[in-house]
């Protein structure tokens, strides 16, 4: 297993990080995997994938560059630079590929491919072709459905920070994402793989959610700064991008009836808030309705106050074709 050594002020400077280009690599990820998790990512998949196979097959070189950076188990390092402040721009971190040593990128690729590095990716366009593939994806891909994933991002965000304050880092990092969990003496398992210990403390460390369901990755800068990329609740993923069923909108009004569909699973206000879009007022008084209605019930879990749907809730869902 890989693990890190992170000594207590490392962990205290820890903080969670939003980054539009760890979004954009993990869809391009997404993209070459070809295969979703849930049915939103299917959605998503259906409308992006052929685009995206259409621009590799018109660029052969890049496609291998991407099977090649893309490794078994290990990503190429050029292409994770790790995120250098809470509102790097995309366009920020991108440039940051494309600045990357020809030398280094394809030292890089040998890693990644566990061999030689073929014949036709040694050339120095390298680090200026992986970026505008990124460009590619962010535009046609990310972009336009950013705000809403950022909205998802931020719910995550909230509901971990809030279980550092409940149950302290330690649960927070067993629940990161696979292969990650607190391993005790001040260190932290960060995957599964069989590398060598590697000791960070003093560093900066970040924790980069991201909304497409794959396992994340690590990166780092130098000794100065790591990161560990992990996808975000999945109720968050898939639920943020449902429909609200017509009639169920008709019904109870598309806000509220909105809020009762991610009631499927508990969230808390700051959630819902963060994941509709919606003011806190306008949550508060969509759950108060709901509550009072018998659609919806609370309880306290620690210091946060989480909200799901009842069996009433769950029978009208269903009726209206919104159920799972």
């Amino acid at each position: 297993m890989g693990w890190w050594q992170v000594n207590a002020d490392t962990l205290a400077r820890s903080r969670f990080v939003l980054s539009p280009f760890a979004e954009t690599f993990a869809c391009l990820k997404l993209l070459h995997a070809g295969v979703a998790a849930h049915p939103g990512e299917r959605t998503w998949l259906e409308a992006h994938l052929p685009g995206y196979r259409r621009r590799l097959a018109a660029d052969p070189v890049t496609a291998l560059l991407v099977r090649s950076g893309l490794g078994r188990d290990w990503i190429a390092d050029f292409l994770t630079p790790t995120p250098r402040a809470a509102r790097e721009t995309f366009e920020e971190e991108v440039a940051r590929v494309r600045a990357a040593c020809p030398d280094r990128a394809r030292a890089h690729l040998t890693v990644s491919l566990a061999g030689p590095l073929p014949a036709e990716l040694d050339r120095d366009d390298l680090p200026e072709r992986a970026a505008a593939l990124l460009e590619y994806v962010w535009a046609e891909a990310v972009r336009p459905t950013w705000p809403r994933r950022r909205r998802v991002l931020e719910a995550d965000v909230v509901a971990r920070a809030t279980r550092v304050s409940r149950d302290g880092w330690a649960a927070v990092l067993d629940a990161l994402r696979p292969g990650t969990r607190w391993l005790g003496g001040n260190r932290f398992q960060v995957n599964r793989h069989a590398y060598p210990p590697h000791d960070i403390s003093g560093a900066e460390l970040a924790f980069v959610p991201v909304t497409p369901q794959r396992h994340g990755w690590v990166s780092w800068d130098e000794d100065e700064r790591y990161a560990v990329v992990y996808p975000c609740a999945g109720v968050l993923a898939d639920d943020g991008a449902r429909p609200v069923p017509a009639s169920l909108g008709a019904l109870l009004g598309a806000a509220r009836a909105r809020v009762l569909v991610l009631l499927a699973s508990p969230m808390s206000t700051s959630q819902l808030v963060a994941v509709t879009g919606q003011g806190l007022g306008s949550v508060g008084r969509h759950l108060r309705v709901l509550l009072d209605a018998g659609l919806a019930e609370r309880r306290r879990a620690g210091r946060s106050v989480l909200y799901s749907r009842t069996a009433a809730g769950e029978v009208l869902v269903r009726a209206a074709g919104g159920g799972r």
